[in-house]
């Protein structure tokens, strides 16, 4: 036996005669939300006002009595400060005058032609290096010319002393095939492993 009402209360029928929406909104609704809306708005007001008074009050607290060394001034009554060349004048001679390094203005491009500058005066000119000892720096094209006539030195071949009783060449003893090596110290732990193990034999 079905228990459905097929019977709806008058307010629930949709009337579609019309082709739109016949029912107004409720204003009760929108007036609750911009009242709250209100009320939020100002109890945050107040709250970010006490909390500034506070932290002001705190901050006053700390910094002390108020002093022509500690005083609040308002810099826009000084307006714009005129221009002072003598005060100019002084800055320069201070940025000039400061120790290096000093930041570069040019990208160092003024750096590096002095730079090259001094070299081209040490390849291209006579200089002592030494005059108590008499070492000149000549000229690196009087250099080549000097190396072209005489070569250049070369060095001896080394002496091999022979080899005294009991010793053998020095070979390596782990071949470098697979990229790695032992170091000196791993390889000497192995040689002291291996003389110990071969000792036992020895005594029998």
């Amino acid at each position: 036996m079905s228990t459905h009402n097929h019977h709806e209360p008058e307010e629930h029928k949709i009337d579609a005669s019309q082709g739109y929406e016949q029912t107004d909104v409720r204003v009760s609704g929108i007036v609750v939300f911009l009242a709250s809306m209100a009320i939020f708005v100002a109890v945050t007001a107040i709250v970010a006002y006490g909390l500034g008074k506070v932290i002001n009050a705190w901050m006053n607290k700390q910094d002390g009595p108020t002093s022509k060394w500690a005083a609040t001034v308002d810099i826009r009554q000084l307006g714009n400060l005129p221009t002072n060349p003598e005060m100019q004048r002084k800055v320069a001679e201070l940025t000039q005058q400061f120790p290096s390094p000093r930041l570069q203005t040019d990208d160092g491009n003024q750096d590096v032609a002095d730079l090259h500058e001094r070299e081209d005066l040490l390849l291209d000119n006579y200089s002592w290096v030494n005059q108590s000892k008499g070492t000149v720096r000549i000229p690196i094209d009087r250099a080549m010319e000097l190396i072209a006539q005489r070569g250049l030195p070369v060095a001896p071949a080394v002496q091999h002393e022979p080899l005294m009783a009991g010793d053998s060449t020095p070979t390596v003893a782990m071949p470098l095939t697979n990229g790695f090596a032992r170091t000196g110290y791993e390889q000497d732990q192995a040689a002291t492993q291996t003389a110990e193990s071969r000792r036992p034999q020895a005594e029998k």
